[in-house]
């Protein structure tokens, strides 16, 4: 299914001015986009989705999505382009230059096909084309970025499997930043990059969170300086994902993750809840292998 894109190829901020943003109140409860203490950081709205981004990063600190899954459309990305936003300035946030003559994708943190989803063609229409700025993009090395089945397909599976609430999901995601990013072209790339889906379940908030490194891959692009062992995380695999209590995730961000750290329905964060940061993550071969409190349905 396409429609005519929303808006001009080249936008203002006049363009953007009547972007909602995520919807806090999306799940029937109230569940803000986590804060950043510390930090100079700008939150901007979107169609379905709002992006915090760090000034010194020039990257997005997380992302918030509301997935309506009853109402989501296919729709292909023909025509539309990577852009910058115009409400901030050039240098709050990583362009073309990034990803040019290299092996870096432009990684997009809120899912494409998980923002497409509206009452009308044109709304989602507009959310598909908001996928595309810069300020949604994540440097990842390209067969990283181009083997995430598992990564991507947990929003859909828990949306077939555990949301509640009109298949409603909240999706948080953005990098680990750590000292040990490699620096390229001014930037730092993250090793490891989160995800935190929160949803209702049984008139509930519950929540799971995830972690995917990228490290073996940037070893092998040629440009980029080489990442040491890892302090920070257990020996990662290439397209490895975990399942990870999210107060290891709120622990390597520094994002405010107090409420969805409450709800967090993986076992061993309720039964280990001093474990060392690391020390209980689950390697995931396939959605089914999800660790939940509850049981997903058939």
């Amino acid at each position: 299914m396409n429609a005519p894109l929303p808006e001009p190829r080249f936008l203002t901020a006049d363009d953007l001015s009547d972007r909602a943003g995520f919807d806090e109140e999306f799940l029937g409860i109230g569940l803000p986009v986590p804060a950043l203490a510390m930090l100079e950081t700008t939150l901007l709205p979107y169609t379905h989705f709002s992006i915090l981004m760090r000034s010194d990063k020039r990257l997005a600190a997380v992302t918030a999505l509301g997935i309506d899954g009853s109402h989501l459309m296919d729709m292909d990305r023909s025509g539309i382009d990577w852009r910058l936003d115009p409400r901030l300035g050039e240098s709050m946030q990583t362009g073309a230059g990034l990803y040019a003559r290299n092996d870096i994708d432009r990684g997009h943190l809120v899912r494409r096909a998980s923002a497409v989803w509206g009452a009308t063609q044109a709304e989602a229409a507009q959310a598909n084309s908001d996928t595309f700025f810069y300020t949604n993009a994540a440097p990842q090395a390209a067969a990283f970025n181009q083997s995430l089945d598992l990564w991507l397909g947990l929003e859909t599976y828990l949306l077939d499997n555990a949301a509640d609430y009109g298949r409603r999901l909240v999706v948080f995601t953005g990098p680990v930043f750590s000292d040990r990013d490699p620096v390229y072209r001014g930037t730092g790339i993250p090793l490891m990059y989160f995800k935190v889906a929160a949803f209702l379940h049984e008139g509930g908030l519950a929540a799971t969170g995830y972690v995917v490194d990228q490290t073996p891959q940037l070893r092998e692009l040629p440009d980029i300086e080489r990442p040491g062992a890892v302090d920070a995380a257990p020996p990662l695999g290439p397209f490895r994902t975990f399942q990870v209590p999210i107060r290891d995730i709120a622990a390597l961000t520094g994002l405010d993750l107090a409420q969805l750290v409450d709800a967090d329905r993986m076992p061993i964060a309720a039964a280990l809840p001093t474990a060392a940061v690391t020390s209980a993550w689950r390697e995931l071969s396939n959605p089914e292998c999800l660790d939940l409190d509850f049981d997903l349905r058939q």
